[in-house]
């Protein structure tokens, strides 16, 4: 075989540039460190380090998310922290004032300290993070609490038997007396409010006004308080009892306090859930959810092949996103209850539907089941969330309306009052108004309500009315310790799932490492011996490329 020049020259070329080559890739390796540093490096190297980085990209999130985390519990440990010590503070002040020992000079100075306090424990309600509100639920972006006037009174048989809205506001507390003007009720005894006369004191009962009146017109009346700065609105006529003409400071007849309070104007995650109604025929169906549903709507739907009656069996679906995927299969077994049936759904939730007209369930039939959600929560693991803020009325009390009250309305605006809102913490039975009877005392832990009757008996040298709230101070910071508590799990858990984040994370640089880095020693060994082979490749091509046929002639 004849080998030409240009044979020769083309293999020692390819030679030159496999070596070079080689070495290239060795001193890229040598300068990165990694044995992979493209695809075509090894193909399958390079899929296992992308699915490795994924799920770094996921573990660095999910630090992230626990340091978010951090700072939301950590403020509202802190803001609870500082209401503890409010509390332990406010304790001392009405354990002062409510012996016999100090007198009425001695109460008002002690009620100018306690509304500093109440003021500030609306404040602390208020706290944030990063510029959103941590006890408002999902309405991050305003207040959780703002302050109101609320009642109080010693009579609670008119605290339970009539609607109000106090109207205005005051810095002071008012406290009010219904008096009998025609001279013909003895004291103590029963009358109208809409006969009654007022007198009313802005200074503690030191000095007392008749500038009052109340006035009806039909079931409506209005108490107002010219030098007061409020009025209070009745929305209908009740029974009050006479006090002494004579002596404010006998307290045989109806006493009312005007005095603070907060109303919380957040969200709420209380019971039940909302549900609509959807499809052919369900306007004469009732339908109620009860149960847990974690805070994702549930859409429910009858899958019978033609109509059903609620005794008979039941076929139906329900999905949790929104009707994307459905589970299917569900069964409701036949029964003797002709008018009613219950479905049981995902996460221990209930359906309830009942006939309102008809016991029949058509195919097709959809029921949404919408369950308030207040919680803000944040991914710590592949498998953990956590729950970054809090319920602020579920903690301090206040006054609340409901949201079904709102929209009931029809977007007409509403005004607040005892009729569409009421003590959070007290059952729909309990009074409207608060209650102060000797003997008597009303269980109360809601913080605020507790908060403002201290104060209105403090400025109105109330002693017995302050052993009730004394009492209550303890139930109130319990109420807050155990949210404290709560708050304080949750950093125990972020704790312990930053440990687990941070060992995944370790592992997955540790694999990555494994395959992607470059064992250094053998790396240099490498590069020394492809320089070699390089050199030696320019060595002999440069011997043999001089010589030619002439240096032979």
């Amino acid at each position: 075989m004849r080998v030409t020049q240009q044979m020769l020259f083309s293999r020692y070329i390819y030679n030159l540039n496999s070596s070079l080559t080689s070495l290239m890739d060795l001193n890229l390796k040598a300068q990165t460190q990694k044995n992979i540093n493209k695809p075509s490096d090894d193909p399958t190297g390079m899929s296992r380090v992308l699915d490795h980085r994924d799920t770094l990209r996921s573990l660095e999130q999910y630090q992230e998310n626990i340091s978010t985390a951090k700072g939301w519990l950590g403020a509202a440990d802190e803001s609870l922290m500082q209401v503890s010590t409010i509390i332990t503070r406010a304790k001392e002040l009405a354990t002062q004032a409510a012996t016999g020992t100090v007198d009425g000079d001695n109460r008002e100075q002690i009620s100018y300290e306690l509304r500093s306090l109440f003021e500030q424990l609306v404040g602390l309600s208020n706290s944030e993070f990063e510029d959103k509100t941590i006890y408002s639920g999902h309405k991050v972006d305003g207040k959780a609490f703002e302050e109101i006037m609320w009642l109080t009174t010693n009579d609670d048989t008119f605290g339970s038997s009539v609607d109000f809205t106090v109207n205005g506001s005051s810095n002071t507390t008012v406290l009010v007396q219904f008096v009998d003007e025609s001279g013909t009720v003895a004291v103590g005894d029963n009358m109208n409010l809409s006969a009654a006369g007022v007198r009313y004191s802005v200074d503690g009962g030191d000095t007392w006004l008749t500038d009052g009146s109340i006035s009806f017109t039909g079931t409506q009346g209005t108490l107002n308080l010219p030098s007061s700065g409020t009025s209070v609105d009745f929305h209908s006529d009740a029974v009050v009892k006479n006090n002494d003409p004579n002596d404010p400071s006998v307290a045989d007849g109806t006493w009312m306090w005007i005095r603070p309070s907060a109303r919380y104007i957040g969200d709420d995650e209380d019971q039940p859930p909302l549900v609509d109604k959807l499809g052919s025929g369900v306007s004469q169906l009732s339908a109620t959810a009860s149960g847990s549903f974690l805070s994702q709507n549930v859409t429910v739907r009858i899958d019978n092949s033609s109509a059903v009656t609620m005794d008979q069996e039941i076929n139906y679906s329900y999905s949790l996103d929104g009707g994307i995927n459905w589970v299917t299969g569900n069964v409701a077994q036949a029964d003797t209850s002709a008018n009613s049936a219950t479905l049981g759904v995902a996460n221990g939730g209930i359906l309830t539907l009942a006939s309102n007209g008809t016991n029949q369930l058509q195919p097709g039939q959809q029921f949404v089941i919408r369950p308030r959600s207040a919680d803000i929560e944040l991914d710590i693991t592949s498998s953990e969330r956590i729950t970054l803020n809090s319920v602020g009325k579920d903690i301090f009390g206040g006054i609340y309306m409901d949201p079904d009250t709102v929209l009931s309305a029809g977007g007409a605006a509403l005004t607040l009052g005892s009729s569409n809102a009421g003590r959070v913490f007290h059952s729909n039975g309990a009074p409207k108004m608060a209650i102060s009877i000797q003997g008597d005392d009303e269980y109360s832990k809601n913080l605020f309500e507790v908060m403002g009757n201290l104060v209105a008996f403090a400025e109105t040298n109330n002693q017995t009315g302050i052993q009730q709230c004394l009492a209550n101070l303890s139930e109130a910071e319990s109420e807050i310790n155990n949210a404290m508590a709560t708050i304080g799990g949750r950093e125990n858990r972020l704790s312990i799932s930053e440990t687990i984040v941070e060992g995944l994370e370790l592992n997955e640089n540790s694999l990555v490492s494994a395959i992607e880095d470059a064992d250094v020693s053998e790396l240099m060994t490498e590069l020394a011996q492809q320089q070699i082979v390089y050199e030696s490749v320019l060595r002999s091509t440069s011997m043999i490329m001089q010589l030619n046929l002439g240096k032979f002639i």
